[in-house]
């Protein structure tokens, strides 16, 4: 057990190490060749962070854990709402400008319905995982248009998310280190995440559910607060609802499309409905006085350990 934690957290400091070095590789590269800076920012704002996630569901798909790569996609999606969302908001109230985020909140509700309506079934096929991965490319698209209309200075701060030396040659070495850092990263933690939730007594879906995502979003939480202090409430909301749709329509489409998924009937019964409802109580919070209070963050917090408490109660009955 205490072998396998260990293997645990060396993948975790592994994947966020190489999702860190991906990040900058794909922004140098992007920007040299030829895409603006706005719109890397965007796209890494908005997606970057979830590469620890896509990392770790990839090789448990491969490995065929995959009730464990589907608690981690969803509970990613949990831990982004009530931990990460709700502590940055404690810690500093949040200010949100960018005045997109409230639509695309409104698409991760809608194609969180969407996954329950094709998971009722009980198997995520391969072409219902396509589908899931065109909703991407909408969102993307979606986004991106109407980022551009945002304030300028928002638009700045957004570029400026993106600002990393453009040499080639040290953006492709980024690369490499990054493959290196997410393969044994990835495989370690797949590794010994079923060890650590049996001797924590958990089922492989609620592994993912709780160890899992909590670990691989632990260097994200970090950046939030950071970024909660500096005032970058855009970032901390953007980087939220960015990854979480993200996770449900690349990472949860792209393991269906590789492979038809079975969905046991509490993820499409209980785990996507409750971060269904952790997006529905944050949408009036965004919509209203773009502004997340302390107050707010606290309910955001408080709910999420209700629901871990609600989790480990029903994994002893």
């Amino acid at each position: 057990m205490f072998e396998a934690l260990g293997l645990f957290a060396l993948g975790l400091l592994l994947l966020a190490l190489g999702g860190d070095s991906l990040v900058k590789g794909a922004s140098g590269l992007s920007q040299r060749y030829g895409l603006s800076p706005f719109a890397t920012g965007l796209l890494l704002v908005a997606f970057g962070t979830s590469l620890p996630e896509l990392a770790v569901n990839a090789r448990a798909v491969w490995a065929g854990s995959q009730a464990l790569a589907l608690g981690n996609a969803v509970g990613s999606n949990i831990v982004n709402f009530g931990l990460t969302l709700g502590l940055a908001a404690v810690v500093a109230p949040l200010l949100v400008r960018w005045r997109v985020l409230a639509p695309l909140l409104l698409c991760f509700i809608a194609v969180s319905v969407l996954v329950v309506v094709l998971g009722w079934d009980g198997v995520l096929s391969r072409i219902e995982g396509m589908v899931l991965l065109l909703a991407f490319v909408a969102v993307l698209a979606f986004a991106l248009a109407r980022t551009k209309h945002e304030a300028a200075e928002l638009r700045e701060d957004i570029a400026a998310f993106s600002n990393t030396r453009t040499d080639p040659l040290l953006n492709t070495l980024r690369f490499i280190i990054a493959a290196v850092l997410l393969y044994f990263g990835a495989k370690w933690v797949v590794q010994a995440a079923p060890i650590v939730g049996v001797g924590l007594g958990m089922e492989p879906l609620l592994t993912g559910l709780l160890p899992v995502a909590i670990g691989t979003a632990l260097p994200e939480i970090a950046a939030a607060v950071v970024a909660a202090r500096r005032g970058q409430g855009d970032m901390v909301a953007g980087h939220v609802i960015g990854s979480s749709l993200f996770n449900l329509t690349v990472v949860l489409g792209g393991m269906a499309a590789f492979r038809a998924t079975p969905v046991p009937t509490s993820f499409v019964h209980f785990e996507v409905p409750a971060a269904l409802a952790f997006a529905l109580v944050l949408y009036p919070m965004l919509k209203g006085d773009l502004r997340i209070s302390r107050r707010e963050g606290g309910i955001l917090l408080a709910a999420f350990v209700a629901w871990v408490a609600f989790e480990l109660y029903a994994m002893q009955h």
